[in-house]
């Protein structure tokens, strides 16, 4: 086994290896970017490396940067956790032409399946289901629009380097492709370096399953189960389960066989996963995207199954075999996760909101587990993924599991910042949901959040809460060289404005938490009044308007990027623009204002 570990990543997943190496006896490397220097995941870790910038290129993303952390301190091995580069197949074989152990399945295999396209004709080649797709990589209007009319509509416009939704965008009807086709290349350029897309049918009212599956050097290539990830917004996942509920034997195992011939095509090893879409009358899956990394959601197959998938992947890693023998072991009771994402749901629109955390106490509950990149006092910033948490419960039954997780989200306390556990109390509470009715759009579909609304501050509180920047007074201490913070104790000590809890209960009568005074107070003063301002702080990368253009109420005049999200932002009357007030790649706070609509006369 390792005597040291480096983990190329940050928050949640980077804390959570961390955990894992400190059991195992492993000393831990953290890396961080100049804002990062005092995260949670820093903190508990052995020692940590400065990655001198901000943005994820200048840092995270940089491989040489990475490598040198690790020599420089001596580490045998680095783990990718999941994003930035765990799916990079330049960074593993980098990091094994440095002579380290990448904890992650070889460049070759990365290569082969984090190419959307080439992993398609892999499937092929295992005899793996899969929808009609392009016969490459697309670049043009016309291919898309020619491929619309041999499959019809809708499309998915997908990235050909990564997943988890980026760069994904679904067309409707041929009016929609340039936009489409444009905003899927740009956010695949910025999210994965490359902006190559290509096509697939979209297949409506499917669910999204997967396999978790594990390969070591011995030979031995095992599917651990399934989970289902069918609740999703904007192509992400909002709540998983394990294992997927309804499913025949036959199609668990029919699936989980084919995850293991296509990683056996691949010479693989490690942690992968297997996406599926299922249409579930008749039962038919279609393969959708290999995974080579740890999933976000692997929680669920742990708390099913009584494993460490990180220590598992340590062990393989090491060369040593996996402990589980046989594929299919039997699932013991149901798991779910919900994400705890910093984003504002108020009707439905899951704006990212950074900003500081003021308190966070996770319930003292049987089958409860909280694996969290954050504690009280720490801000969750905008330069990153909006990822506070995830919350996962473990029950004997998935009905007890539902009751368990609504209890877990009402007793929850998580203040500073918004966060998506409103919405994921009216989804868990939802009939669709008890009975497994739903598929990949039943959220964006069929679910109305418009009654999720702001929290009024109470009486003045924004007169209290004075400047939307202030620090928040933590207590720091240095022992042994390392930097510990004392979390926060409660809300009562700051301002009232960012000092409310999430009240959630099994009926739906959420509320979103933490409702602070610049972001949504902005946005009120705007509506109507023909200034569109920013929600959030982040980035402008596309402006639609000029000065003198008429635009209709609704009309997206801007795309915002915050927090790996892009964000549209719409004209809030009809009129003519006035003025422009940026330009693409300004960094902007929020309540800014980027046009000025002037109305038209009633």
């Amino acid at each position: 086994m390792f005597s040291k570990v480096l983990i190329a990543n940050r928050g949640e997943i980077a804390v959570r290896v961390i955990r894992t190496c400190r059991e195992l006896g492993i000393a831990s490397v953290a890396v961080h970017s100049d804002p990062d220097a005092a995260s949670l995941h820093v903190r508990v870790a052995d020692e940590s490396v400065l990655l001198p910038g901000t943005s994820p290129a200048d840092t995270y993303l940089d491989i040489a940067k990475v490598i040198e952390a690790a020599r420089s301190t001596g580490a045998e091995a680095i783990h990718p956790g999941y994003g930035f580069l765990a799916e990079n197949a330049e960074f593993a074989a980098a990091v094994e032409a440095a002579g380290l152990v990448f904890i992650g399945p070889p460049a070759a295999a990365i290569d082969v399946m984090g190419e959307k396209v080439a992993a398609r004709e892999v499937a092929e080649s295992a005899n793996v289901p899969q929808v009609p797709g392009s016969a490459g990589a697309i670049e043009t209007v016309e291919e898309v629009l020619a491929f619309g009319e041999q499959h019809g509509y809708p499309i998915a416009i997908k990235a050909s380097y990564g997943g988890g939704g980026r760069g994904m965008r679904t067309v409707q009807t041929a009016a929609d492709v340039a936009d489409a086709l444009e905003s899927a290349q740009r956010e695949a350029k910025a999210a994965f370096g490359r902006g190559d897309v290509y096509l697939e049918r979209y297949i409506e009212n499917a669910r999204h399953v997967e396999v978790q599956l594990f390969a070591d050097s011995h030979d031995n290539v095992v599917w651990l189960g399934d989970r289902d990830c069918s609740v999703q917004r904007r192509h992400q996942k909002v709540v998983e389960e394990a294992p997927a509920p309804g499913l025949s034997a036959e199609l668990r195992e029919a699936m989980g066989e084919a995850s293991v011939r296509l990683a056996r095509k691949v010479g693989y090893r490690g942690a992968g996963t297997v996406e599926f879409l299922v249409e579930t009358d008749p039962e038919r899956f279609y393969f959708l995207e290999m995974n080579t990394r740890i999933q976000v959601e692997h929680p669920v197959t742990e708390m099913t199954l009584g494993l460490d998938l990180i220590r598992e992947q340590l062990q393989v890693a090491a060369g040593e075999p996996l402990s589980i023998p046989s594929s299919g072991p039997e699932p013991r009771g149901h798991a779910i996760e919900v994400r705890v994402n910093a984003e504002d749901v108020a009707g439905g629109a899951f704006r990212p909101s950074p900003g500081p955390i003021v308190a966070l106490n996770v319930p003292d509950r049987a089958g409860v587990r909280f694996d969290g990149g954050y504690e009280a006092g720490d801000e969750v910033l905008p330069y990153y993924d909006s990822l506070i948490g995830k919350l996962v419960v473990w029950a004997p039954t998935r009905d007890h599991a539902i009751d368990r997780a609504l209890a877990a989200i009402a007793e929850l306390q998580l203040t500073g910042v918004p966060t998506t556990l409103p919405a994921a109390a009216v989804i868990m509470d939802h009939p669709d949901f008890r009975k497994m009715a739903i598929g990949t759009r039943w959220l964006e579909n069929s679910i109305d959040l418009a009654s999720l609304l702001p929290a009024a501050p109470a009486e003045g509180a924004e007169a209290e809460a004075g400047d939307e920047d202030e620090d928040y007074d933590r207590q720091e201490v240095w022992v042994g060289g390392r930097r510990y913070v004392i979390p926060l104790a409660s809300a009562g000590a700051v301002p009232a404005a960012v000092a409310e809890s999430v009240a959630a209960s099994p009926s739906g009568g959420a509320r979103p938490s933490g409702n602070r005074k610049a972001g949504r107070g902005g946005a009120r003063k705007a509506a109507g009044s023909g200034l569109v301002t920013s929600p959030m702080q982040g980035t402008v990368i596309k402006v639609n308007v000029a000065e003198g253009q008429d635009v209709a109420e609704g009309d997206i005049v801007a795309v915002m990027e915050a927090m790996k999200m892009e964000n549209p932002l719409r004209a809030t009357v009809a009129g003519t623009v006035t003025s422009v007030e940026a330009k693409p790649g300004d960094v902007v706070a929020a309540g800014t204002t980027i046009v000025q609509i002037a109305p038209a006369a009633s």
